[in-house]
């Protein structure tokens, strides 16, 4: 299966008159996904194709990324993001789901956990981080945010500085090729919700307080070589969070899901099957 074969799966939700673009593939358990910031719902195209064989896979785009709408006015925070979440699944009558989030998409995926922990059976989190961000990469993100704002775009220099930032130390150069042509041709609605969109990341409340509340079976990877996102944060995730499961991914940046997807692959289907 190839990425634009996804195209026929392709649903719309509008929610507060914006609609929100998501694939819903396969039959079987559910497994919603949550992408990165600045990336979208392909991002995940290796994990869909072996997983919906035997899931039931819901992957949408978040607000302003991909093919979904800008985000709607009244959004404040990522548990703003975790409600819109629970809603598609309300209105797809999908009662019990797992959650597979990367970055973003395992922050709002944490606050989904703990918001409706009878409906969220499994968590899975990559190279992502649940508690403050760091006050030195908060701020060093808070001024790439108002650059891109008064410039309505993301320029060369800026590009040159985030990209690394997403791949392994010798990174696939075809990733990187395409990640900078869609941070070039992002539009002004787009800009403007990446731009809201990475002031509610980066200035995220510290969900760690509750970890312990979080008591589903619970996986969290990292990539060994991820420049946005630190092991450590792993480890710190991974000794708070009770019975959770840590393993590292060899050779991978923060886009570890395209960088090592065979490997991905093979921890997200022995933890599927384990926790059954």
């Amino acid at each position: 299966m190839k990425n634009q074969d996804f195209a026929a799966h392709r649903q719309q939700y509008t929610i507060d008159n914006q609609t929100l673009s998501f694939i819903d593939i396969g039959q079987g358990p559910t497994l919603l996904f949550g992408h990165s910031y600045l990336w979208d719902a392909l991002m995940w195209a290796p994990q869909i194709e072996l997983l919906s064989q035997h899931y039931r896979c819901i992957v949408p785009d978040l607000w302003g990324h991909g093919l979904s709408d800008a985000m709607p006015s009244k959004n404040r925070n990522l548990r703003d993001i975790s409600t819109q979440m629970l809603a598609l699944m309300d209105s797809l009558e999908i009662e019990e789901f797992s959650i597979i989030g990367l970055s973003v998409g395992a922050m709002w995926g944490a606050e989904l956990a703990l918001a409706a922990p009878t409906r969220v059976k499994r968590l899975v989190m990559l190279n992502s981080f649940i508690g403050y961000e760091p006050e030195i990469t908060r701020d060093k993100y808070y001024a790439m945010l108002e650059v891109i704002k008064q410039e309505q775009a993301v320029s060369a220099t800026l590009r040159s500085a985030i990209a690394p930032l997403f791949f392994a130390d010798q990174p696939k150069m075809e990733l990187v090729e395409s990640f900078n042509a869609r941070l070039a041709n992002l539009d002004n609605e787009q800009i403007d919700t990446i731009y809201r969109m990475g002031k509610m990341i980066f200035g995220r409340r510290d969900t760690t307080e509750e970890a312990d509340k979080l008591t589903l079976p619970c996986l969290i990877l990292a990539g060994l070589q991820d420049k946005a996102r630190s092991v450590l944060e792993s480890y710190l995730m991974h000794d708070i969070i009770d019975g959770s499961i840590f393993v590292h991914i060899p050779d991978a940046g923060h886009i570890s899901t395209l960088e090592q997807p065979e490997f991905v692959n093979q921890q997200l289907s022995q933890f599927l099957i384990a926790t059954d």
